[in-house]
């Protein structure tokens, strides 16, 4: 039966992703209202900007409303694609900071902060450590959520996979994607690892340790999420679902996400834009496109997996363990709250 009450640790993960949301939301609606605290006061008039502002404002506000509806009762009814849906593309954002960001400022230090440009150094440092906190929080917040809510995820084998209609062309898609994957993160592994071919001049000037870092992990995380994909598909392994989902969850989104916002970036021009020439270019189109596409070849999975046993396939199909959860309330979802934890 589907757990209602939030545990504890979800509680928690969700109020610290909420408060680390706080600065970044206050400083998006300073900017938008033409305040230019920590900012160049013809860069934050700029019309890009402010466009740009008012689209990252509207991202960490979803991202805050998820969280609110981990903990709130409301949250278990809302419709699966509305929750997985910007959590996938969130949870891909910012697991590449989360990972990094640390990791980057215990290589250089204070140099990892921009000394020039129309950002003061202090706005990277108030806006990265609430990127690690909130993406930290929603992440934990996220998995306990859905634990509690689709268990059947959490329980069943990478071998339990039905077969259905659409398997052959999902194995078709999974491996395609693979062989894209592969390529996307070589050539990524690549920079890491210092080649600068591919790189416009004036990013390879400037690349730094953090920015080898963020490459060597975008790299590592397309492959892995496109053999991760391939195991799912074709319920390969002996080990739990989620395992390979979570791989696959994390690089596709990481893939799509910041191949869509740096093309956004790049055809928006202005101050934070400009042109991704050559190599650059293609392979953040080819990461939304093979992002996007891995992950409508594992929304049907799931979808599928999802569904009672149909009987007569090979695998061992296991049903999801809980009622509908866009229905009415049920007599169990007005437990006291005292009642629901571990």
């Amino acid at each position: 039966m589907t757990r209602t009450t939030p545990s504890i640790g979800r509680v928690t993960a969700a109020i610290v992703a909420i408060a680390a949301m706080l600065p970044y939301l206050t400083l998006k609606i300073l900017w938008m209202a033409g305040n230019p605290l920590g900012l160049d006061q013809a860069f934050v008039a700029d019309p890009t900007v402010v466009a740009l502002n008012a689209m990252t404002f509207g991202m960490d506000a979803v991202g805050l409303v998820m969280a609110l509806g981990f903990i709130m009762r409301w949250g278990m009814r809302l419709p699966a694609w509305l929750v997985l849906l910007p959590l996938w593309v969130g949870t891909g954002l910012l697991s590449v900071v989360v990972a990094t960001t640390p990791l980057s400022v215990l290589v250089e230090g204070a140099d990892v902060l921009p000394a020039a440009g129309p950002i003061q150094p202090w706005v990277f440092a108030v806006v990265y450590s609430g990127f690690v906190a909130q993406g930290a929080g929603l992440m934990v917040s996220f998995a306990l959520y859905a634990r509690d809510r689709w268990p059947h995820v959490f329980t069943t084998a990478v071998t339990d996979r039905p077969v259905t209609l659409t398997t052959p062309f999902q194995i078709v898609v999974a491996r395609g994607a693979l062989l894209v994957t592969l390529l996307l993160g070589g050539i990524r592994l690549a920079w890491a690892f210092g080649v600068t071919a591919g790189l416009p001049g004036g990013m390879a000037d400037a690349y730094s340790p953090s920015s080898a870092f963020q490459d060597g992990l975008k790299g590592l995380l397309a492959i892995g999420a496109g053999a991760a994909l391939v195991a799912m598909v074709t319920g390969t392994g002996r080990t739990a679902f989620w395992k390979p989902l979570v791989v696959a969850w994390l690089g596709a989104g990481a893939m799509f996400g910041w191949g869509l916002y740096a093309m956004i970036v790049t055809a928006a021009g202005g101050p934070l834009g400009g042109n991704a020439p050559g190599v650059l270019g293609v392979v953040q189109l080819f990461e939304t496109l093979t992002g996007l596409v891995m992950g409508m070849c594992g929304a049907f999975l799931l979808a599928e997996r999802s569904r009672p046993a149909a009987g007569g396939s090979g695998g061992r199909h296991v049903q999801a363990a809980q009622h509908p959860l866009e229905g009415e309330d049920r007599e169990g979802d007005r437990a006291p709250a005292d009642h629901g934890h571990r």
